[in-house]
């Protein structure tokens, strides 16, 4: 059967026909095919060589998009257009494309967490500032419009999706979230499939996903220093966020997570927006309960309602400012709650 390097090398000696397959939007000047984007978009950015050696340098089926500094092979490419984040989903569509028989899902091994993280990372290279996008409408219709400094978010236009290994595969817009470590490296990403006028999440049966190392990891917004604001979901970070946005925040994406969140070294103080429920209860305890054992004090902020998106949604920014007003400590009353609202 077929592997990943053999495979590159067949689809490099039919370039072209890649090309025009994936890529309909663009056209061959000379021994290059040049298009947009890997999402087919009509430009000139992103340019595959059609011909040349079959390995090293200046070999046939070499990509390079100049506006993101991505690059691969044609296998690559297959994977990047077609939003798959498991490669055996990127081998398969290549078999599908030189009619070779598909290799048996039971006889290739699951990837490794390093090979998840990576897939990740290629993920959230893939996708687009979130301006102007439907993942923006999404954001806007959960009522957060601070939508400044979001560089953990991306907005992927068909990104693919399976309800299971023997489903049909849909595609969908998607909301991408990096997860990073402590410094700064993608180790995970998360994906909120929306729906197709982005008012809300995706009719799907699991319209929320995560790929990658998330445990003690996170999505994150602004550089922690001395203060950081923590959350289960981006929705309920960003909803602080819309108060106070000059608080680095994060998103730990589940209560479990949330519990197991490693706070950053030189942390003073740690706050933990909690969802109100029995989740969010026991592992909002959890955290503080480490965080005082690591020096840092932690405070637990409640919402009146589910979280503090409901709130935002149901009450209003002010009525969220005046709840916070009482949690916060004084300093930090002043330093990220007045000073923005004057």
């Amino acid at each position: 059967m077929t592997g990943a390097a053999d495979l590159a090398h067949r689809l490099a000696r039919d370039a072209e026909a890649v090309c025009r397959h994936y890529l309909s939007n663009g056209r061959r000047q000379g021994r290059w095919w040049l298009v947009g984007d890997a999402d087919n978009t009509r430009g000139r950015s992103l340019f595959v060589r059609l011909h040349g050696p079959e390995r090293g340098r200046g070999a046939a089926g070499k990509w390079t998009d100049a506006a993101t500094g991505e690059h691969g092979d044609l296998l690559d490419l297959i994977g990047r257009v077609c939003g798959f984040d498991d490669l055996r989903d990127t081998l398969d569509e290549a078999r599908r494309f030189l009619s070779l028989p598909r290799r048996p899902r039971e006889t290739i091994r699951p990837p490794s967490p390093v090979g998840s993280s990576e897939s990740a990372r290629r993920l959230f290279r893939a996708g687009h500032p979130i301006a102007g996008t439907l993942a923006e409408t999404y954001l806007r219709s959960r009522g957060i419009t601070a939508l400044g400094d979001l560089a953990a978010l991306r907005f992927h236009p068909r990104l693919h999706y399976r309800a299971g290994d023997h489903a049909p595969r849909e595609t969908w817009p998607a909301l991408l979230a990096a997860v990073t470590d402590a410094d700064g490296t993608v180790t995970g990403i998360h994906r909120t499939w929306l729906a197709r006028d982005g008012t809300g999440k995706a009719p799907v049966a699991s319209p929320r996903r995560a790929l990658g190392h998330l445990l003690g990891n996170a999505v994150r917004f602004g550089a922690a220093t001395d203060v950081l604001l923590i959350a289960e979901g981006i929705e309920t970070a960003l909803s602080v966020r819309a108060v106070m946005p000059t608080m680095p925040a994060a998103a730990a994406l589940s209560a479990a997570h949330l519990a197991a969140f490693v706070p950053p070294a030189g942390l003073r103080r740690l706050y933990v927006a909690r969802d109100n429920d029995e989740a969010g209860a026991g592992a909002s305890a959890a955290l503080t309960a480490r965080a005082a054992a690591l020096g840092i004090a932690a405070q637990v902020l409640t919402p009146r309602d589910g979280d503090f998106n409901d709130d935002l949604r149901q009450r209003g920014a002010e009525a969220i400012a005046a709840d916070l007003r009482g949690q916060l400590a004084a300093d930090d009353v002043a330093r990220f709650l007045d000073a923005h609202r004057g």
